[in-house]
């Protein structure tokens, strides 16, 4: 498997090509849009709004590693027709795989819990208790998915893709200095690269939130449950790499604003709720309200998935039916699960004094540092050849998804010792 061949698709454009294209989209830019989530909107919020442009030389770096890992997951579902946990069960054994599910299960409830807190807040820069917003968004997201059938519930996904847009167009009404944007983005100074405590959990952070461990489940669930074979399977690939870019540019824009206009003004910001109201004395009400419609849009659309992606890999890891096509009497640990979830999350924002502000940050953060051990997990997996043949991965993508496992563990361990040790972050760059 190699780069190129991701775009071998374009190479035979017709109208036969494009409507089979159009078929098979669906799980890549669901997958990945879904990511910029309340949790992710509130990272790359604070991104901005506490570095400025100072990270958005990650960008880069994070796409190419986005579109690899995707891709990979996604061709195993293709190739193998099995779920990721399936295949960890498989080859690991049953002990590791509930370990994993336990981890996952743990990590994927603070971020379900982070998505009602994005409802909640969204809704109440427009007047709307979160008394009464919470409980409707979670009755909605389960009827949904337990009344609907995986067609009508990737459509209602795709649309929701759509409303993203409100972010590039709050970013040109933030009027940034786009050379400066650039130069950050693509040629940054060694002074203009921060590193800190502070910074390092933000770089954690970002990836976390860019590339989450909870992706790669769903992603691979979805390309089986859709049906998508070795044979079909360029267009398929196609649709990875056009919703990682889309991704991508989302939280692009959504730090340029923040860092334009919030950063510079200095306004202190805790949530991307804070980062909407920020945004109204500095840029305009208008703004404000693109910037609270794109946190609701995205804090429902991940509260429909992520609960549904924990529900996915458990059951695979287990051994269980599931499926949004079936029902409680079919897959009733499945329908269970994903109720269970959306109730305990929607219950936990209801609690007066839930610490709202660390669930949604921390989250992204625990993100980051559990990615690297199911990277480890999938590199595994999609190198063996008597699994995926002449599909197992090439050079290139191996040394760009191993260099993102020693990258990650990397910053994990060195916020880890500055924890355990403060100023050992201050100490290595005085070195």
């Amino acid at each position: 498997m190699t780069f190129s061949s991701i775009f071998s698709p374009l190479r035979r454009l017709n109208r036969k090509n494009v409507l089979l294209f159009l078929a098979l989209l669906g799980p890549g830019i669901i997958t990945a849009n879904v990511d910029n989530d309340a949790g992710g909107i509130t990272t790359y919020s604070l991104a901005g709004a506490q570095f400025g442009m100072s990270l958005l030389w990650m960008m880069l770096p994070t796409t190419v590693a986005l579109v690899v890992v995707q891709e990979m997951c996604a061709r195993m579902g293709a190739v193998t027709g099995k779920g990721l946990s399936d295949l960890i069960r498989e080859r690991f054994g049953v002990k590791i795989t509930f370990y994993v599910m336990i981890a996952l299960l743990l990590t994927n409830m603070g971020n379900t819990v982070s998505e009602f807190a994005g409802i909640a807040a969204s809704m109440e820069l427009f007047g709307v208790s979160k008394y009464v917003s919470v409980p409707l968004a979670a009755v909605a997201v389960w009827l949904l998915i337990v009344k609907g059938s995986y067609r009508i519930v990737e459509k209602v996904f795709l649309l929701a893709c759509v409303v993203y847009l409100a972010y590039p167009v709050a970013a040109f009404m933030s009027g940034p200095d786009w050379g400066e944007v650039l130069r950050a983005t693509l040629a940054p100074r060694p002074s203009d690269i921060v590193v800190t405590p502070a910074s390092v959990t933000m770089m954690i952070g970002v990836i976390g939130t860019t590339i989450a461990p909870w992706m790669q489940f769903y992603q691979q669930a979805s390309v089986v449950e859709k049906g998508i074979t070795r044979e079909d399977y360029a267009f398929s690939r196609l649709d990875v790499v056009v919703g990682c870019i889309m991704a991508i540019v989302v939280a692009f824009f959504i730090v340029v604003a923040c860092a334009a206009t919030i950063f510079k003004a200095g306004v202190p910001i805790e949530t991307a709720a804070d980062a909407a109201q920020a945004l109204t004395p500095l840029v305009g009400e208008y703004a404000t309200g693109l910037f609270a419609i794109g946190l609701f849009n995205a804090s429902i659309f991940a509260a429909c998935v992520l609960p549904l992606s924990t529900a996915y890999y458990i059951c695979e890891g287990m051994g269980w039916e599931l499926g949004v096509d079936k029902d409680f009497r079919e897959a009733p640990q499945f329908f269970w699960l994903f109720t269970l979830i959306i109730a305990v999350s929607a219950c936990a924002i209801l609690w007066p004094e839930a610490p709202l502000i660390a669930i949604m940050y921390v989250s992204q953060v625990v993100n980051g540092v559990v990615l690297p051990f199911v990277l480890i997990f999938m590199l595994l997996l999609i190198n063996d050849r008597r699994l995926m043949g002449e599909y197992a991965n090439g050079p290139v993508f191996n040394a760009i998804a191993w260099a993102t496992v020693a990258i990650v563990l990397g910053l994990t361990l060195v916020m880890t010792a500055d924890i355990v040790r403060p100023g050992f972050i201050a100490a290595l760059m005085g070195a």
